[in-house]
């Protein structure tokens, strides 16, 4: 075992053991209409007061959650990023097999009890309301990009012990996707996101849909889940700009680019390609890792948040990054060494020696919460897949750092 192993070990090890003494359960950046306060003051619950304080807490340095009665949560994307962890950690080997069967077992079990309800099929939500600029998603109200996540954390569990139950609900999922929120105009096919009757061109929805459909395809041979996955799949590879970028969504107000959703764009369009067993969409991998290689990364391992600016540094996108850069490990044997640094400059500025990662560093000062879905859980299955990569191809300057930050 390679000291890049030990140190992502100790690191890992620390950070399962936080998040288990907290069940799971945690705040979010998006979680502020969670205060019972909107309850009791049924004033305050409307769109404004809901948008300020989301914008509020999400800026404070300094976490006033408790004192506005917003409780922890286990949130379902959570909860499925924990357990594709546990099931990587499972293969490859780690000392408390016992112990890791349990939580599989378990986090199985937390996912099929948090099903959306109300709804035909498996399908899931986040633990909060969530106000957008112009909705509020309801608590547990199902949405695509959560779902997507459970779903495929289900059929990791599937393809690892066989447990019918869980292919059974990723169908489903698909099914949901399929049913309710795909759509197409003759020139337009999307997904709608983020929720069934908003119609809306949002190209991270897009690819992760069309991921967990080709999936879908690949388990059960149906044929209705390819040409849907395909066809929304084209369109927002079509929406691709010249440099090899995409923006969020099509709407005007959704003209950014940023790292991890770029990520999830590249990661989903790789997995669909290959459950389609198809090369159309090469071209635009391609051209899209180049930008995503040449803009998203300073030369310190820095993950940037956006393409055209430094700050701000945020956990999720460092997470996203060293996904991607694994995942991409074949086409540039450069990234795992680039998934290296990443790492390292985030354990080197972002690592809590209680055992969290902090949620992001700003030009002025660094924003010390602890968030478990947004941070800590993403974290985790980064570190992971880090260290499952490294097991047969050492990341040697990443060794005795980590181990050090990580004691």
């Amino acid at each position: 075992m390679t000291k890049t192993n030990q140190g992502t070990r100790v690191a890992t090890h620390k950070l399962v053991a936080y998040c288990r003494a907290s069940d799971w359960a945690g705040y979010d950046p998006y979680d502020a209409a969670n205060s019972k306060f909107f309850a009791a003051v049924p004033l305050l619950d409307h769109r404004i007061p809901r948008l300020v304080l989301t914008q509020l807490l999400k800026r404070l340095p300094v976490n006033i959650r408790p004192l506005l009665a917003i409780p922890k949560t286990q949130n379902p994307k959570g909860l499925a990023l924990f357990l594709t962890t546990f099931i990587k950690l499972r293969k490859i080997g780690e000392e408390n097999q016992q112990e890791l069967e349990e939580w599989i077992a378990g986090m199985i079990e937390r996912l099929t009890a948090l099903r959306s309800t109300g709804v035909a099929y498996s399908c899931w939500g986040y633990s909060f309301p969530w106000q957008t600029r112009t909705i509020v998603v309801p608590s547990g109200t199902p949405n695509l990009v959560c779902t997507t996540f459970v779903a495929n954390a289900l059929l990791d569990a599937y393809d690892y012990c066989q447990d019918s139950r869980c292919l059974d609900m990723a169908v489903s999922a698909a099914e949901y996707m399929l049913n309710e929120l795909y759509w197409t105009d003759g020139t337009r096919t999307s997904f709608n996101y983020p929720l069934p009757s908003v119609r809306s061109e949002v190209h991270n929805a897009n690819f992760l849909a069309a991921a967990l459909l080709g999936r879908a395809y690949s388990h059960t041979g149906d044929k209705k889940f390819i040409g849907p996955a395909l066809q929304a799949a084209r369109c927002s590879a079509a929406k691709q700009q010249a440099d090899g970028s995409w923006y969020y969504g099509e709407a005007a107000s959704q003209h950014w680019i940023d790292n991890f959703h770029t990520g999830y764009n590249l990661c989903a369009l790789r997995d669909l390609s290959r459950y389609a067993s198809t090369t159309e969409f090469d071209s635009v991998i391609q051209r899209g890792f180049e930008f995503y290689r040449s803009h998203f990364f300073g030369a310190d391992g820095v993950a940037r948040y956006f393409h055209d600016s430094t700050y701000p540094i945020d956990i999720h996108s460092v997470a996203q990054s060293v996904i991607t850069l694994v995942t991409f490990n074949d086409v540039d044997p450069g990234s795992l060494k680039l998934a290296s640094s990443v790492l390292n400059w985030a354990m080197t500025h972002m690592w809590d020696d209680r055992g969290y990662f902090y949620y992001r560093v700003l030009r002025s000062h660094t924003n010390r919460i602890s968030y478990m879905r947004w941070s800590q859980a993403w974290m985790l299955l980064a570190m992971v897949t880090l260290q499952e990569a490294s097991a047969s191809v050492g990341a040697e300057n990443l060794d005795e750092r980590l181990a050090e930050v990580a004691q």
